[in-house]
C-alpha cells in the first residue's frame, strides 16, 4: 500500500509525473520562499535608513517573463497529464479481459473468457496487460492498488476501465479509495501475479468443480448444512449448488466458494485462512467482525460452525 514505491511499468510511469511535479513545485517553492525572505530581511522597517525597493509595476518585460514562465510550467505538467490519461483509460487489443464487480464490502472478479468468477484475490499474470472492465453492484467504489496503477471508480450502471501490470511475481495489497458504507475500511484488495505458467495451472484449478467430502466426515456433515441451509441461498460452489434456483435467476449476491481455501484471505480480504478460529468467528457472527455485513448470524450451534468451517478449508 505504497504509492511511492511502484513495482509495474504503468505505475512507475505515473510516479514519474508525480516526481516531476514534485521537483517543479519544489523549485517554485525555495525560489518564491527566498525572495520572500529577501525581501523581508532587506526591506525590514530600520526607521529612516530603511531602503525603498524599486517600484517595476507596469515594466513590460516583467510582466511578459511572469505570464510566460508560468505559462510554460503548467504545460510541462498538463501535456504529459492529458497524454497518461487518455493512454491508461484504454486497453490494448492483446490485453487480457477480467471483470471486476464492487459490492459492499468485497470485489468480485469474473474471468469471462474463462468461465468462473472469484471473490477477494486478484490473480493475474505478470508481464501482460491486465484490461479490469469495472462497474458496482450497489454504491460507488474505489478500486487502488497503488504498487500497480492509481485508482478508478467502479460506478453502478456504468462502465469503467482500469489497466494493471505487474513486471515481478508477487502479492499486491490494494483498498477501496472511496467511502461506501460502515464497513469501507474493510474492502480490500488483494492482487496475485503470478509468471504465466503458474497462471495457466492456476486457471485450470479454478476451472474445476469443488472437490467432494469423503462420506461419513465432518466435512460431509458441513457440506449438507451448506445444502440444507441459508448459505446455498447467496453462495454458489461449482458442482455442488447446481439445483441452486438462485443460480438461473441470477439473484446470488454472496462470493462464489468453489476454491475458498485456495484464496488464503476472505470476508473482503480482511480475514485470513490461517489465523486460528477466523472462519469459526466469521460464521458465527458476520455482522459483529464486519459491521453491516449482509451475510446474517443464524444462530448455529458450535458443531455446526465447526462442520461449515472444516467444509470451506477443503475447498482448495
Amino acid at each position: 500500500m505504497d504509492s511511492l514505491d511502484p513495482q509495474g511499468p504503468i505505475a512507475t510511469d505515473i510516479d514519474g509525473l508525480f516526481r516531476l511535479t514534485l521537483n517543479i513545485a519544489t523549485v517554485i517553492f525555495v525560489l518564491v520562499t527566498g525572495a520572500l525572505l529577501y525581501a523581508t530581511i532587506r526591506f525590514r522597517d530600520r526607521g529612516d535608513r530603511t531602503p525603498e525597493p524599486k517600484q517595476v509595476e507596469g515594466n513590460a518585460r516583467f510582466e511578459v517573463i511572469w505570464t510566460v514562465i508560468p505559462v510554460l510550467i503548467l504545460a510541462s505538467i498538463a501535456v504529459p497529464t492529458v497524454d497518461r490519461i487518455f493512454k491508461y483509460t484504454s486497453c490494448a487489443d492483446d490485453a487480457l479481459h477480467i471483470e471486476v464487480t464492487g459490492h459492499q464490502w468485497w470485489f468480485e472478479y469474473n474471468y469471462p473468457d474463462d468461465g468462473f468468477s472469484t471473490a477477494n484475490v486478484l490473480v493475474m499474470p505478470t508481464d501482460t496487460e491486465i484490461c479490469l472492465d469495472m462497474s458496482s453492484d450497489d454504491v460507488i467504489h474505489n478500486y487502488w492498488v497503488p504498487k500497480l496503477n492509481g485508482k478508478r471508480y467502479l460506478v453502478p450502471g456504468q462502465a469503467t476501465v482500469l489497466l494493471l501490470r505487474a513486471d515481478e511475481p508477487g502479492e499486491y495489497w490494494g483498498q477501496c479509495a472511496e467511502f461506501c458504507g460502515l464497513s469501507h475500511a474493510k474492502m480490500r484488495a488483494r492482487v496475485i501475479a503470478m509468471n504465466p505458467d503458474d497462471y495457466a495451472d492456476w486457471l485450470t484449478s479454478q476451472q474445476r468443480p469443488a472437490s467432494m467430502p469423503a462420506d461419513g466426515t465432518i466435512e460431509q456433515e458441513g457440506m449438507n448444512l451448506f445444502l440444507g441451509g441459508q448459505c446455498v441461498s447467496c453462495h454458489n460452489i461449482s458442482g455442488v449448488t447446481a439445483s441452486n434456483p438462485a443460480l438461473a435467476t441470477g439473484s446470488i449476491y454472496g462470493p462464489d466458494l468453489t476454491h475458498f481455501s485456495s484464496r488464503d484471505v476472505f470476508a473482503g480480504a480482511t480475514l485470513n485462512h490461517d489465523d486460528p478460529g477466523a472462519i469459526e468467528s466469521w460464521i458465527d457472527n458476520p455482522p459483529l467482525i464486519k459491521p453491516g455485513s449482509f451475510m446474517p448470524n443464524i444462530d448455529l450451534t458450535q458443531q455446526e460452525i465447526e462442520a461449515l468451517a472444516a467444509y470451506l478449508r477443503s475447498l482448495d
